[in-house]
C-alpha cells in the first residue's frame, strides 16, 4: 500500500524541513566533499573551488566523514580513489548500499582501466587520473553539481507530492493505492466493499487534493512516493557499514 511505504520515510523527511535549493547552470550554494590522502592535492582542491565559488571541506580518509551531516545543497564527492583503510571504491560500494546517490569524482595517481570501468558501472560521474588539468576538475565537479540538483529537484517533488497525500482520509488513500496499481473503479468498489458511485467520489477528491490532472499523473506520483530515497542524516552509519 502507498501509506505503509511512504508515510514513515516522509515524516522523517519533514521533520528536517528540507527544501531542495534553485538548481540551473551553476555551482553556487554547492557543496564539495575532497578525501585524499596527499596534503598537497586537499590543499589545492580547496584553493581551486574556492576560485570559482565553490564551498568544499577536505579530508584525509573516509573515516574522517563520521558525524559528517550532509548538506542540503547540490554536493558531490571527489574521491582519491587507493587510500589507507577504506579506499575511495569501497566508499563509493557503502555510499550506493546505503542508498546515497551523491555524485562522485574519482582521480587517481594509477590509471587502471579495470578500476575505471568498476567506478563508472557504480555511477561515478568522472575518473580523473592525475596529474589531471584544473579545468577537467572543474567541468567535472560542474557536471556533477547539476546532476545532484536534479536529484535534489525529485526530492522536493516527493515531499510536495506527500504533503498533499497527508490530506488524504484512510479511505481516499486506499482508493489512491488500488486505483495507481491499476484496478478499475468497478474492482476497487468490490475489493473494499462499496458501491461504484461511491468509488468515483473518492477517487474525484483525490485527484482534486492531490493535483493531478489525470490518472497518469496520479500513477506518477505514486511512483514518486515509493521510490525517493529517504535522507541520511549523517555518514557515520555508511563507514560504520561492513563491506
Amino acid at each position: 500500500m502507498t501509506s505503509d511505504l511512504v508515510i514513515p520515510k516522509y515524516e522523517r523527511l519533514r521533520q528536517r524541513s528540507v527544501e531542495a535549493p534553485i538548481c540551473g547552470r551553476t555551482t553556487q550554494n554547492a557543496f564539495v566533499f575532497i578525501v585524499d590522502d596527499d596534503v598537497s592535492m586537499r590543499e589545492g582542491l580547496v584553493d581551486l573551488l574556492e576560485s570559482v565559488g565553490l564551498q568544499s571541506k577536505a579530508f584525509s580518509s573516509p573515516t574522517e566523514l563520521f558525524n559528517m551531516e550532509l548538506p542540503d545543497l547540490a554536493s558531490c564527492f571527489v574521491l582519491d580513489i587507493r587510500m589507507p583503510g577504506i579506499s575511495g571504491l569501497d566508499f563509493q560500494a557503502r555510499l550506493v548500499a546505503a542508498g546515497v546517490r551523491i555524485p562522485i569524482i574519482f582521480m587517481t595517481g594509477h590509471a587502471d582501466v579495470p578500476m575505471a570501468v568498476s567506478a563508472m558501472k557504480a555511477g561515478a560521474v568522472e575518473f580523473l587520473t592525475k596529474p589531471f588539468r584544473e579545468q577537467e576538475m572543474l567541468d567535472a565537479v560542474t557536471r556533477a553539481i547539476e546532476l545532484d540538483c536534479i536529484r535534489l529537484d525529485r526530492r522536493r517533488q516527493a515531499i510536495e507530492t506527500f504533503a498533499r497525500f497527508q490530506t488524504l482520509s484512510e479511505r481516499e488513500r486506499e482508493v489512491m493505492d488500488l486505483v495507481t496499481a491499476g484496478l478499475m473503479n468497478k474492482q476497487v468498489a468490490g475489493r473494499i466493499g462499496v458501491v461504484e458511485s461511491t468509488v468515483k467520489i473518492h477517487r474525484a477528491q483525490v485527484m482534486k487534493r492531490m493535483g493531478a490532472q489525470s490518472l497518469a499523473d496520479l500513477v506518477r506520483m505514486a511512483e514518486r512516493m515509493r521510490s525517493a530515497p529517504a535522507p541520511i542524516p549523517s555518514l557515520a552509519n555508511i563507514l560504520d557499514r561492513p563491506k
